[in-house]
């Protein structure tokens, strides 16, 4: 079964309000599984858009698990403590 991946770009516009998305966002993360292979750092757009200021991505040992991460109760709290903090593009895709 191929893992499963976010991606995501984020753009931090309350620093202080989206600290409460990180510090609920992780229980879900870990019921699910997932693992961090880019958080932040450096990052440069080549095509297609602005450089976000934050890109992530986050393997899950499936894509179901991937796509269960983002419907759960645990990730949605997080999302909705979330809401005007950034703004927030993820894309969850199949690997390979």
């Amino acid at each position: 079964m191929p893992k499963g991946y976010w991606i995501a770009n984020v753009t931090i516009t309350d620093p202080q309000a989206y600290a409460a998305y990180q510090a609920l966002a992780p229980e879900a993360f870990a019921r699910f599984g997932a693992s961090f292979l880019a958080r932040g750092g450096q990052c440069t757009a080549m095509e297609g858009r602005d450089t976000p200021q934050r890109s992530v991505i986050i393997e899950f040992p499936s894509y179901q698990q991937a796509l269960d991460c983002y419907h759960s109760e645990e990730y949605q709290k997080a999302r909705s403590a979330r809401e005007g903090a950034a703004k927030v593009e993820i894309t969850i895709v199949t690997g390979v």
